[in-house]
């Protein structure tokens, strides 16, 4: 899926996105994997403080933390980095 699409799904709602889709959506703007402990992906973004933490669940991601990453992008104005689509 490309990524404009990722984004329409994850404002679409929140409840519906793939562990595997919010990873790609927080590297999509700009985030890099920091860390795993236990269940917890932690990503940092070289330009933002804010940390973002990711867990799956029976395969899907925590609703509550696709809006905090949704949160963070709004707050921030961050752009999406349309390079390779793939």
């Amino acid at each position: 899926m490309n990524k404009q699409k990722l984004l329409a799904k994850a404002l679409a709602g929140s409840k519906n996105l793939w562990f595997t889709e919010a990873v790609a959506l927080a590297k999509a703007f700009g985030y890099r994997l920091a860390r795993t402990k236990g269940s917890h992906h932690i990503f940092v973004h070289p330009k933002i403080k804010e940390l973002i933490n990711l867990q799956e669940v029976g395969g899907k991601a925590k609703p509550y933390q696709v809006r905090q990453l949704l949160d963070i992008v709004e707050r921030y104005n961050l752009l999406l980095e349309l390079g390779d689509e793939s």
